[in-house]
């Protein structure tokens, strides 16, 4: 049986560790220390644990995201924004994921989208959408 640490559980839900700590803590989900002390979760509670937060329509935990029907998030660093008269492209680097995005430039606008802003890229079947944070 696979086992996963706090940190890789927190990014196969969504979440961050230290919420994940806190399920375990609150016996919400079921961990097991490991060798060297640390705290794990088996892949089968996990997989539980994933299917009933999911449909206890959890509002993204502690992270404040929003719920969407575009389910491919990729949290990252918006890196470039090229306005042109009426669209715009926005590059966001997640982790090791370059996506670009073609927006209106009043979207940009409004949403403050700039190089160094922190952001979503939210992808559903061939379209980008990008969240600010």
């Amino acid at each position: 049986m696979r086992f996963y640490g706090m940190g890789q559980a927190a990014r196969l839900l969504g979440v961050s560790a230290d919420t994940v700590r806190r399920w375990a803590d609150g016996e919400r989900l079921p961990t097991r220390r490991d060798e060297a002390g640390k705290r794990q979760v088996a892949g089968e509670d996990l997989a539980a644990f994933a299917v009933a937060w999911g449909a206890e329509g959890a509002p993204g935990g502690d992270l404040g995201e929003p719920r969407t029907s575009a389910r491919n998030a990729f949290p990252g660093i918006i890196t470039k924004v090229t306005l042109g008269d009426v669209a715009a492209q926005v590059e966001i680097q997640a982790g090791p994921h370059r996506l670009v995005s073609l927006v209106t430039r009043e979207a940009v606008e409004e949403l403050g989208l700039a190089v160094g802003e922190e952001a979503v890229a939210r992808v559903k079947a061939t379209s980008v959408h990008v969240d600010r944070r």
